[in-house]
């Protein structure tokens, strides 16, 4: 899968499958600016990859200012061929439990924040065109309790995403969806182990997805090589979606 040469945003690039992704495109030839608000990460991973081909911008994709920053910062740096927009946190409460500010802060970062990314990434291409991969998941496919803002914004990520390709299409621009089932990331090394046997169950292959799995099914949307695709969807989720055997 070329990427030689390709200039790469990745949000949420500092950890877990957004820094798997920015591994992976550097190994591929890509030149990577990864996006994210942990300066620390962000920063020592920039190094480690190498500064001649890999940027950290501190970016907060609820701020349309931040965005537009990453944007000019990134196309100083190399041309924007790609995105991966792939930003997002969640939260776990009953809807009767849900503050107004704890719905509002996973909509805004999860669907809004893509919204905002992909704006400006199809501005930023324009008529020269370009792939983003937005990061949907399996909860927007399918009903999970006490996930209410999370199953709202990746549903949502999913019919935005159909939009964008069909408005990108005239000017070479794809867009694409993936949706992970549940990624073995620190995210989850909180969870007791009970909790992640269920998980596990849940997934027909027997096991949780690794970050670079992910990682490389959104580079493969992102690559020349998924040339006739756009406004679709590909799941990643060890057959989580395909029904109870």
């Amino acid at each position: 899968m070329a990427l030689q040469n390709k200039g790469i945003i990745i949000t949420g690039g500092a950890s877990g499958i957004g820094a798997a992704t920015a591994r992976m495109a550097m190994e591929r030839g890509a030149q990577v600016v990864i996006a994210d608000m942990n300066d620390a990460l962000g920063g020592e991973l920039a190094a480690e990859l190498g500064k001649d081909r890999c940027r950290f911008v501190r970016t907060d994709v609820t701020s349309t200012e931040s965005v537009e920053t990453l944007f000019r910062e990134a196309a100083a740096f190399c041309t924007v061929d790609g995105v991966f927009n792939n930003a997002g946190i969640g939260h776990q409460a009953m809807t009767v439990d849900y503050t107004d500010a704890e719905w509002m802060q996973v909509i805004d970062i999860n669907l809004n924040g893509v919204f905002r990314v992909a704006r400006e990434a199809m501005r930023h291409m324009g008529k020269r065109g370009g792939s983003i991969v937005n990061c949907a998941s399996i909860l927007g496919h399918v009903g999970q309790t006490q996930t209410a803002a999370y199953t709202a914004a990746k549903g949502g990520v999913l019919n935005l995403t159909r939009t964008l390709a069909l408005e990108g299409a005239p000017d070479g621009i794809r867009v694409n969806s993936l949706s992970p089932g549940y990624i073995a990331t620190p995210l989850l090394d909180q969870l007791e182990q009970e909790v992640l046997d269920f998980l596990t169950s849940l997934h027909p292959v027997g096991r949780l997805g690794r970050a670079e799995e992910v990682a490389g099914a959104a580079l493969f949307l992102l690559s020349d090589e998924a040339s006739f695709i756009t406004g679709t969807d590909l799941l990643v989720d060890g057959g989580f979606t395909a029904g109870k055997s």
